[in-house]
């Protein structure tokens, strides 16, 4: 039988039974990331001591001279006093924190109003038919804008739009949701996912070099790139691949109605444009004239840099404010602190998580064995005499793997950024390239994790065209997109690196010490 008489229930069977049910059986088992992350704090402890049973010791070279780093016990009386009365400050002062929870506060208003979900919408039915495609998988690797909007708004949408255009719906859904998974890291604009990464970045390279400070626009102009690669690959797979082996299914089925508030939609849009256009004025202002708040340089980087975060929530607050004021969907402050407070509700599993990915990170800190393998590891490197693309190749599928049993982005990058930034940073690999690399392998496999917990949604939207849809269904719809996607966005990472691009404003390639 060739593949090409595979039916599409015959793959179901066999992907649903076979190794995908064997990885979610042994991913089931694992603890919460917070438990994790508790375990991981209790392991440190224990090593920290046996490092200092053991003397253990590495040497690195400073500008004067050779200095000798030793490990510092946690389990011992001065250990356990530190740790105690640094529990607090370990988690006020974790850098994530702040700058995850100050971005999403604007970006939840603009959201909960309807102003993001509204302009998704409004640009996938405005696509002209023979663009519907790239536009469907575009707009969904932009929705990580709208933090998890993407997973509820888009999938029916995409669904019903290659519907009216006699497709299949099933095409639609899967072309948006291999952009709003496969494609989640890379977007046009500065998300929430910038500060949050930059900050654990940060976190892992000052045990290295603790001054260094990575910028939530490091990544910038790779993810630009990669957005506009992200497209063309996911247009190519849906009409090459996906669609051909869909046929009509689905086809038969009505498509929902549109909904009435127009209107109102309208309005809110034509404010939120003028406050867009007004705020965007006094930014320009802000940044560009002599003496104003926001030009020259401050400690690290440009003053208007080192506070996007701030500039984030202004902008989003002010258009999703005026949006809401004009659409109807915040009549009072009352209405518009609720939508702030919907969206801290929703960050409750993270700040759990935060707490003890800071203690964690912390005792890798003060205890010295991140510095200490970070140095040996590096120096283990040199010796290797590994092309640097070959490393950051090597870290995107070791990431890649890890995401299949992982599907928390910050958990596993809490994990992975202590050991492979200063490790990396010894042999001259940027941490703004480290966190580069990360992105892509997180991002080209959470569309077939059974530990994206977002698939189920998508599964419910999968089973209006098809009711015995399973996971293996939803497997087949997206897993030409994990094998095309991950070799080519790794390529261009490669090429990238090769060609000495910097990766976006502060985001050099090289770590110079």
């Amino acid at each position: 039988m060739g593949l090409e008489e595979v039916s599409l229930s015959q793959l179901d069977v066999y992907s649903a039974s076979g190794w995908l049910d064997r990885i979610e059986r042994a991913g089931n088992r694992l603890p919460d990331p917070a438990t994790l992350f508790l375990l991981g704090t209790l392991v440190l402890m224990l090593l920290s001591q046996l490092a200092v049973w053991l003397d253990w010791q590495v040497q690195r070279d400073s500008s004067m001279e050779v200095e000798t780093i030793r490990a510092v016990s946690l389990l011992d009386s001065a250990g356990i006093w530190w740790l105690l009365s640094n529990l607090v400050q370990n988690f006020v002062n974790f850098p994530p924190l702040g700058l995850v929870l100050v971005g999403l506060l604007g970006i939840g208003v603009s959201e909960r109003s309807g102003l993001l979900p509204v302009l998704l919408r409004r640009v996938l039915a405005m696509a002209p038919r023979a663009l519907l495609v790239p536009a469907t998988v575009l707009v969904g690797v932009l929705s990580s804008l709208t933090l998890d909007a993407g997973y509820v708004v888009l999938p029916p949408l995409a669904g019903a739009l290659f519907l009216a255009a006699g497709r299949s719906p099933l095409a639609g859904i899967a072309a948006v949701t291999s952009g709003v998974t496969c494609g989640f890291s890379a977007n046009l604009f500065i998300t929430g996912l910038d500060p949050l990464l930059a900050g654990l970045s940060t976190s892992a390279a000052v045990l290295l070099d603790p001054d260094y400070r990575v910028a939530i626009t490091a990544n910038w102009w790779f993810m630009i790139a990669s957005t506009l690669l992200l497209t063309l690959l996911g247009t190519l797979v849906t009409t090459h691949i996906v669609e051909p082996r869909l046929g009509h299914q689905g086809v038969a089925e009505v498509a929902p109605e549109q909904t009435a508030q127009r209107a109102s939609e309208d309005r809110g849009l034509r404010r939120a444009a003028l406050m867009f256009l007004i705020l965007s004025c006094l930014l320009l202002a802000a940044v560009l004239l002599p003496g104003a708040p926001l030009a020259g340089q401050g400690a690290h980087f440009p003053r208007w840099m080192e506070v996007l975060v701030p500039l984030l929530l202004i902008l989003f607050l002010g258009i999703g404010l005026a949006y809401g004021i004009g659409a109807g969907t915040i009549r009072s402050d009352r209405d518009a602190v609720e939508m702030m407070s919907e969206t801290m509700k929703t960050m409750g599993p993270y700040i759990v998580l935060a707490f003890f990915a800071a203690q964690f990170i912390a005792c890798f800190d003060h205890s010295g064995l991140g510095a200490m393998l970070a140095i040996a590891g590096g120096d283990w490197l040199v010796q290797m005499q590994l092309p640097s693309t070959t490393l950051v190749l090597a870290f995107i599928a070791l990431v890649m793997a890890g995401n299949l049993i992982m599907g928390s982005a910050s958990a596993k990058y809490a994990f992975f950024a202590p050991v492979f930034v200063p490790m990396f940073m010894q042999v001259g690999i940027s941490p703004e390239l480290t966190q580069a690399a990360y992105r892509v392998g997180d991002s080209v496999t959470n569309g077939i994790t059974p530990f994206n917990p977002y698939l189920v949604i998508i599964l419910a939207f999968v089973r209006r065209y098809r009711p015995d849809a399973g996971l293996g269904t939803l497997l087949a719809l997206m897993l030409p997109y994990t094998l095309v996607f991950a070799p080519v966005w790794s390529l261009l990472l490669g090429l990238w690196v090769m060609l000495g691009w910097p990766l976006g404003p502060a985001g050099p390639l090289v770590y110079t010490g």
